[in-house]
């Protein structure tokens, strides 16, 4: 019975593959199906369900979660706000020179926002309706402004402080503590602080190269005809949004706000900015709420399925089989367990998106990888560069199908792909370069010890405990 987690997470993908439900639905009906055969085939006791409401309760109760229907918020008021327009319009301008101001700006359009955005499906949203009339306007080929809008969706999953890297910092720490309480190594759970200085140069690599890519399109496809010059009132608008959104990112990678401070202040900005620009009345307002707590609602019902799912599997004992499992493989190496986990994230990619990957299997899969790779910060980082790239996997990379049912016109399908294609291989060559250099992260200091580190060694009981101890007492400086 131990495999029956497994037989539990195919039944999900096939479930929700060929009917359409939610998987908050899908993950719950299969647990409570999967929880029933295993009482009767006696495979764990019914007392085992009165844990249930305890982890529901410890996860509501989560102050990082707090984070989520703000950044959910701000999502759906960019979406209706003339921000967007104004940052595209400025940057279209200012890059003109460049030969392809209208990609470029559309790029760097996402990186400032797709983070803000709180998901992928908003950052496609906003984009597609903000970058793509200007990209047909000035000539680009249809395909290769879509490649674009894709590509440009995803950068928030690994430019933090993203709602992605928040939820996977978070299933990381706890599968890290998890890791450490079993094998007692001398190494510092990682926090969240952790992973979003960790996913930086990876993201600044791939930010280069995706522009390098965007440019040479934009070149290729000869000088883009420009809209006329912004106005001196939308040049001094964008010029105080970039700066108060690179502040206010520095500010959460650096550890001077909290990820839920530094979303309630963006709200608030957004807001002002609405007012003063009287682009907020009543009925956008309610619309924006009741977008944001419909979105909200999806995703915690999501995390209290995937909660009651991964109770289940822990209860027929497949994380434990897994453990056993990874063990033997390449044994004294820490890539081939890694290859062998990453490799299991991105088939799952297919079927699952970003946030029922880091909810449902991450629990799963990350505790015994831990138990192996002690540097859960460049784990959660390759994670990270997995996750992105499933969004843009065709044909059914969650970005590609959103987008899809965006565009107002069809598009050919090869001619996609071969503009896709080049973010692809900076994506697979930023991930190679992850994999193979490890110290190419930026790591906490503080850091005990590492996969990459000799002195990692066994703890007793008492120096666990009072690494733990540590570890949770508030330091003193920039918080986390």
């Amino acid at each position: 019975m131990e495999t029956a987690g497994l037989w539990m997470l195919l039944a999900v993908a096939l479930v929700m593959v060929t009917t359409g439900l939610p998987a908050w639905i899908v993950l719950i009906g299969v647990a409570m199906i999967s929880c029933m055969i295993g009482l009767v085939a006696g495979a764990f006791d019914v007392a085992l369900l009165s844990a249930l409401p305890s982890r529901v309760l410890g996860l509501l109760e989560n102050d990082l979660l707090q984070a989520m229907p703000l950044y959910v918020f701000m999502g759906a008021l960019l979406n209706r706000l003339p921000l967007a327009e104004i940052l595209m319009r400025v940057g279209s301008g200012v890059l003109a020179r460049t030969g392809a101001g209208a990609p470029l700006a559309g790029l760097g359009l996402g990186v400032l926002l797709a983070p803000m955005n709180g998901s992928v499906g908003a950052g496609v949203a906003m984009l597609a309706r903000t970058v793509l009339p200007r990209l047909d306007a000035g000539g680009m080929e249809a395909e290769r402004g879509a490649a674009l809008v894709t590509v440009t969706s995803t950068l928030g999953v690994v430019i933090p402080p993203s709602l992605v890297l928040i939820l996977l910092s978070d299933a990381m720490l706890r599968a890290h503590t998890e890791a450490v309480n079993v094998t007692h190594s001398a190494v510092r759970i990682v926090n969240t602080q952790d992973v979003f200085r960790g996913a930086l140069i990876p993201a600044a690599m791939l930010l280069v190269l995706c522009a390098a890519v965007t440019w040479r399109a934009g070149k290729r496809t000869g000088v883009l005809r420009e809209a006329a010059p912004a106005s001196r009132g939308d040049a001094l608008t964008a010029a105080a949004t970039v700066l108060f959104i690179i502040g206010l990112f520095a500010a959460v990678t650096l550890g001077y706000l909290y990820a839920v401070e530094a979303a309630a202040t963006g709200g608030v900005a957004l807001i002002l900015f609405a007012i003063a620009r009287r682009a907020l009345n009543a009925s956008i307002l309610k619309e924006v709420l009741r977008d944001a707590m419909a979105v909200t609602g999806a995703l915690f019902a999501l995390l209290i399925g995937a909660t009651v799912f991964t109770l289940i599997v822990r209860a027929f004992g497949t994380d434990r089989w897994v453990s056993a499992l990874l063990a033997p493989v390449g044994a004294g190496s820490v890539y081939a367990p890694l290859l062998v986990v990453m490799l299991i994230l991105a088939l799952c990619a297919f079927v699952l998106d970003a946030f029922e990957i880091t909810f449902v299997v991450v629990p799963v899969l990350m505790p015994p990888l831990l138990m192996r790779v002690t540097d859960a910060t460049w784990v959660a980082v390759l994670t990270l560069l997995i996750l992105q790239a499933s969004f843009l996997l065709p044909p059914f990379g969650y970005a590609v199908l959103m987008l899809r049912n965006r565009l107002v016109r069809s598009i050919d399908g090869k001619r996609f792909m071969h503009a896709l294609l080049p973010y692809l291989v900076a994506q697979a060559i930023v991930l190679a370069l992850v994999l193979s250099f490890p110290g190419l992260l930026w790591h906490d200091s503080a850091t005990l010890g590492g996969s990459t580190t000799p002195g990692a060694h066994p703890l007793s009981d008492e120096e666990a405990n009072e690494l733990m101890r540590r570890q949770t007492e508030p330091e003193p400086g920039p918080r986390q």
